[in-house]
């Protein structure tokens, strides 16, 4: 199954290197390529190969909705923009999201899965990646091999690079993954972001101190950005 593509409209190359970050942590994700201005823009969508488009407003010569109102079968348009003011027209032109610059890479990933969700356009819908299988094992890559892995087993993922280590009871797999795939990969619920680099099965948790997850004997960190996940579950219990 073909990847979805995307590409950027953004006059600010500051913006283009946020958003190709950002998607940079997203594997199922494949770019087309950049565009300054609306008519590099239209070059690139009318070869007809793009499935998502960052979109900006604040463009010279044609703001981006101004192109966004010349293009008869628009791709799915996730709008990044410093002007709140825009959002209804926004929405009245069918976008799918309407980001606030400066955005969080958590508020950029909810956008983009609604994006491959969305069914808008049955004729360009995107095929996507399941975001929390309901299954009980999957098949990690590593070592030239495929393991498969009872998730029961799974205490935390730690970020590695371009690899994540996936730590269970008894040994660790380095995998090809990166942190936020296999957290789209691993069921909602049971396991939880803690920080940038760590993903915790929320069951195999033992004590939480100050910023710190013990598991087993374990130590994880709780990031300054994710401490609100933790007092979340604190807060329901586990």
């Amino acid at each position: 199954m073909r990847l979805p593509h995307y590409c950027i409209i953004d006059d600010e190359p500051i913006a283009h290197r946020i958003i190709e970050g950002y998607c940079k942590e997203l594997s199922h994700l494949r770019k087309v390529g950049n565009a300054y201005n609306a008519f590099e823009a239209s070059v690139m969508v009318s070869k007809g190969k793009i499935d998502l488009v960052f979109l900006d407003i604040n463009m010279p010569k044609m703001t981006g909705f101004e192109w966004l109102k010349t293009v008869a079968n628009p791709p799915k348009i996730i709008v990044t923009t410093a002007y709140e003011e825009f959002a209804l027209e926004g929405y009245e032109l069918e976008i799918v999201d309407y980001l606030l610059k400066p955005f969080s890479f958590a508020r950029f990933l909810k956008a983009v899965n609604k994006a491959l969700v969305s069914s808008k356009d049955n004729s360009r819908e995107i095929p996507h990646v399941s975001e929390k299988p309901n299954t009980k094992r999957l098949f990690l890559k590593g070592d030239k091999m495929h393991h498969q892995v009872h998730i029961d087993d799974i205490l935390f993922v730690e970020s590695y690079g371009n690899y994540c280590k996936v730590r269970l009871q008894d040994s660790t797999i380095l995998t090809h993954n990166k942190i936020s795939a296999m957290e789209l990969q691993l069921p909602e619920g049971l396991f939880l972001r803690v920080h940038k680099s760590f993903l915790v099965a929320t069951n195999k948790i033992r004590v939480v101190q100050g910023n710190q997850i013990i598991i087993e004997n374990h130590k994880v960190p709780i990031g300054q950005t994710y401490k609100n996940n933790v007092n979340k579950l604190l807060d329901r219990g586990v």
